[in-house]
């Protein structure tokens, strides 16, 4: 006989069956062709909106062919590639200097482990956990951005508001095999219904499994209150 799943974990396993139901098919929406542009997009996502990133990279990748290239690339004639991005010139920093590392320390391949990759220029322990699932497939944590970390607290799954806490506490309660599409049926629902400023509980598919319902509760979450 199974160990009984405690009252968190019976709560996720709801809500990924009816958050299944709702985003079918939950993906990565970021566009890359190998790891290289993984890692740069990542790096460019950060505080900046997927749309923009993949306008920006589908001129990007044609540009720079492998990290040598973007090694040897001036900054600030990246900056200008990317001008439309947030913190471009922070991220054209970063960007030349973890493709540097790749070429002199890893032999221009990108590496495979959270201690390697959270060592290049840009990238934390979020945007490695995304490369390691959808560069190289291995799933050692989840990846917690901010409608993950608005989401869970809201459904009551963490008291936490630091991403790292807030993992801790998620790998936990979901599946290890589940990892990866927890996060991105947590975005799909937060872009289209839990939204920070203004969530549509009347037409959440969770509403009824959520202590923070507008619809029974006296506290008001447009001010984008976490729970």
């Amino acid at each position: 006989m199974g160990t009984p799943l405690s009252s968190r974990e019976a709560q996720v396993a709801e809500v990924l069956e009816r958050l299944y139901e709702e985003y079918p098919e939950p993906e990565i929406s970021l566009d890359f062709s190998n790891r290289l542009e993984l890692v740069i997009a990542v790096i460019l996502s950060a505080q900046c909106t997927d749309e923009r990133v993949n306008r920006v990279t589908a001129e990007l990748f044609e540009t720079y062919d492998g990290p040598a290239e973007y090694a040897a690339a001036d900054v600030d004639d990246l900056a200008a590639d990317i001008d439309s991005i947030t913190y471009f010139n922070q991220k054209a920093g970063y960007i030349t200097s973890a493709c540097r590392d790749i070429v002199e320390a890893h032999d221009g391949k990108v590496p495979d482990t959270m201690a390697e990759l959270t060592d290049l220029a840009g990238v934390g322990r979020k945007t490695a956990n995304v490369i390691l699932q959808h560069g190289h497939e291995i799933r050692e944590g989840i990846v917690v951005d901010t409608h993950v970390q608005r989401i869970s607290r809201r459904l009551g799954l963490t008291e936490y508001e630091r991403p790292d806490a807030i993992e801790a506490d998620l790998v936990d309660l979901v599946p290890r095999s589940e990892w990866t599409e927890f996060t991105h049926l947590l975005i799909a629902h937060g872009r289209e219904t839990c939204t920070a400023l203004n969530p549509d509980c009347g037409e959440c598919v969770l509403e009824d499994r959520c202590p923070s319902s507008k619809l029974d509760s006296d506290v008001d979450l447009a001010d984008g209150t976490e729970w």
